[in-house]
């Protein structure tokens, strides 16, 4: 307690001293807590726009679908398979989906495209469809009809109420062909995507391709998509080894290798931040150890061991390091918490970009709680590691040419 009581009496001998280098350290934090909320805000809304986007947080295959992807390595359709899903505490809910790649075709062109057989009231829960619609009604569970993208329909000189032809291979070889009206034209804002694909009703396209009751995956959205790796990691061990669960990582390898790289890149850029932020934490280290040094000598004169003495300048780098980052902190979660609540809105050429990709033009702020504490914790690690100084020159100090000096 008392060298609790002497590190705290020291900071105020010197106010202004305290204050400077606590103000260094509030501003730091401040800006770094800003900056990671804006980085993580922006890679987790572009996690949720993606995997929102057609693949869902996790999906449950026949063991060894995603390695061969083809019709013949589906499913057959169950109630409990499905219950074991829901009622983990992460998912909220299971859409089926059975694909399979097939020729379409109009009366003079033909293209190879993804052929998505889907439940319409439930895929409404993931990839909100419906509002991707530019032309025409989007599809219901009992229809005979299609949804093609707009830039299938552009290649082969298709239109609403036109009738596309589809002619494949089915479930053990059997022949997939059917012709059906183009009741709706989606339009994703992704060139890739738009090329070719072709969304029928799940029935419809289960006795297209002769595979009734059968799906080829089962599509599970979650509360936490954080969470997706652990969730389907839980739920593989749920279910047969005749099952496979795989999270949006493994399914979108790419995706994850973009968020990745963003967030080595912000941890290259917090650790410039606090590599300013440490010089000067030292130069104010450096200062008070030159300072005090004839302060120091007396105190080991009469008698102070030189083990306390360096204690209770530690104590006295942390107490200022952790009232700077506590202060930049509390300033912190209303300023971030307001731009939570309103984000930025961007205009001109990058709201362009954003859009074409089909993102949001909006600067989302992350108010993950990791994000405020471990700010004060590199804050502290900080503080330890340049404590070294001082106890390095208290421990070789020689009193008498201390005081001399």
């Amino acid at each position: 307690m008392m060298i609790l009581k002497l590190a705290w009496r020291n900071l105020w001998r010197n106010r202004k001293r305290t204050f400077i280098t606590s103000a260094s350290v509030v501003f730091a934090v401040l800006l770094a807590i800003f900056l990671n909320s804006l980085k993580e805000g922006i890679l987790q809304k572009m996690q949720e726009n993606v995997v929102s986007f057609y693949s869902g947080a996790i999906q449950l295959h026949q063991d060894g679908y995603w390695d061969d992807q083809t019709i013949n390595n589906t499913f057959e359709v169950s109630e409990t398979l499905s219950k074991k899903m829901v009622e983990h505490e992460n998912v909220t809910s299971v859409i089926p989906r059975l694909e399979s790649f097939a020729l379409t075709a109009s009366e003079e062109k033909a293209r190879g495209s993804l052929i998505i057989s889907i439940d319409p009231s439930k895929e409404r829960l993931i990839t909100r469809i419906d509002q991707k619609i530019v032309a025409g009604e989007f599809i219901n569970e009992n229809d005979q009809a299609a949804l093609i993208t707009i830039g299938l329909a552009n290649y082969l000189e298709l239109d609403v109420k036109d009738t596309i032809v589809i002619i494949g291979q089915g479930y053990h070889g059997a022949s997939a062909a059917g012709k059906y009206p183009i009741k709706g034209i989606i339009d994703f804002a992704s060139p890739q995507l738009n090329k070719s694909m072709v969304y029928l009703p799940l029935k419809e396209g289960q006795w297209l391709f002769g595979a009734t009751n059968r799906l080829s995956a089962l599509v599970i959205q979650v509360n936490n998509i954080n969470r997706s790796e652990e969730t389907a990691a839980e739920l593989d061990k749920l279910v047969e080894n005749e099952y496979e669960v795989l999270d949006w990582s493994t399914l979108l390898p790419e995706l994850d290798q973009i968020i990745e790289g963003e967030r080595a890149e912000n941890v290259i850029f917090l650790f410039v931040l606090y590599l300013l932020i440490s010089f000067g934490i030292f130069g104010t280290i450096l200062m008070m150890t030159i300072e005090r040094k004839f302060e120091f000598g007396v105190l080991v004169a009469i008698g102070m061991k030189k083990l306390k003495l360096s204690s209770v300048v530690v104590l006295e780098n942390i107490f200022v390091s952790l009232m700077g980052a506590f202060v930049g902190t509390l300033l912190s979660i209303p300023l971030v918490g307001y731009f939570n609540a309103y984000p930025i809105r961007v205009t001109g050429e990058l709201k362009e970009a954003y859009e074409n990709y089909g993102f949001d033009p909006v600067f989302y702020f992350s108010i993950e709680p990791k994000i405020f504490y471990s700010q004060t914790l590199v804050v502290l690690i900080i503080a330890l590691v340049l404590s070294i100084y001082p106890m390095l020159k208290i421990n070789r100090l020689d009193a008498v040419n201390a005081m001399r000096d």
